[in-house]
């Protein structure tokens, strides 16, 4: 009888564990739905009106300006468990302007692997299929939306006409010192998720002609339309003041792209 007492306690243990981590996966998951949903100002602008057709699709979302689009457009991906409507303002302004955007969706929000594997790089193909005028495309992302912007054209180097980083220490694990296609870093000064430190390190292994364009004042939640991400500083700019300086690079970057 005395043998079997340790083993009920572990047991108990046991299953106090495994309660507890259900509950944080719970907890986390309610959480991350609440963090990183879209503000209401985001899902407006997810409406078509007569200078911007908003159309959803198979694992992405369209801005195709009207009645024109240019002919380089804009592929994006969010950061990981932020909704992707998230960015939809800055794709609505730069639509507005006459580039074609796509906001790609990660499975699971990036979640689970779900940042990982073919399927994103399917999805934003597919997408891009989609707008056949579209002769050059920039692609870009935020956090680890810009890993896997930075891993497409790593795969692709000659498949796209730019790259844009945004709020991003990547890429990490491979090098893109050599890619032939311009390079933008966007980044915050008071971004402490992906902040100086990190990028300085990984430095090496972008182009040494990548334009960066720090954002004085800017953090990394406010790169979005979400709420405040843990672990971040809070900006000393307003989130629309940042957008601007954010778009106007990306638009920036693109021009670049088209004379090429």
């Amino acid at each position: 009888m005395k043998k079997r007492a340790p083993r009920r306690l572990w047991l108990l243990i046991r299953r106090i564990w495994i309660t507890i981590g259900l509950l944080a996966t719970a907890v986390f998951v309610g959480w991350s739905l609440w963090a990183y949903r879209p503000t209401s100002g985001a899902l407006e602008a997810l409406r078509t009106d007569d200078r911007v057709a908003v159309i959803r699709g198979q694992g992405f979302w369209r801005f195709e300006p009207q009645p024109h689009p240019d002919a380089v457009g804009l592929a994006f991906f969010a950061g990981a468990l932020v909704d992707p409507r998230a960015y939809a303002p800055l794709a609505r302004v730069i639509a507005e302007g006459g580039h074609p955007v796509l906001l790609v969706e990660l499975p699971r929000r990036g979640a689970f692997g779900g940042a990982n594997g073919p399927e994103v790089g399917a999805r934003a193909h597919r997408a891009m299929l989609t707008l056949p005028a579209v002769r050059q495309w920039v692609v870009a992302g935020h956090s680890l939306g810009g890993a896997i912007a930075a891993r497409l054209v790593f795969e692709q180097p000659t498949g796209f006409a730019g790259l844009v980083l945004v709020g991003t220490s990547h890429p990490r694990d491979f090098s893109l010192a050599r890619l032939p296609v311009p390079v933008t870093q966007i980044y915050g000064t008071r971004d402490t998720i992906a902040d100086v430190d990190k990028l300085e390190a990984n430095r090496h292994n972008l182009p040494a002609s990548t334009r960066r364009v720090p954002i004085d004042g800017g953090n990394h939640s406010q790169f979005g339309y979400y709420g405040f991400q843990p672990g971040d500083w809070p900006a000393t700019i307003s989130r629309e003041q940042q957008q601007r300086a954010t778009v106007q690079a990306i638009v920036e970057a693109m021009r670049a792209a088209a004379v090429r």
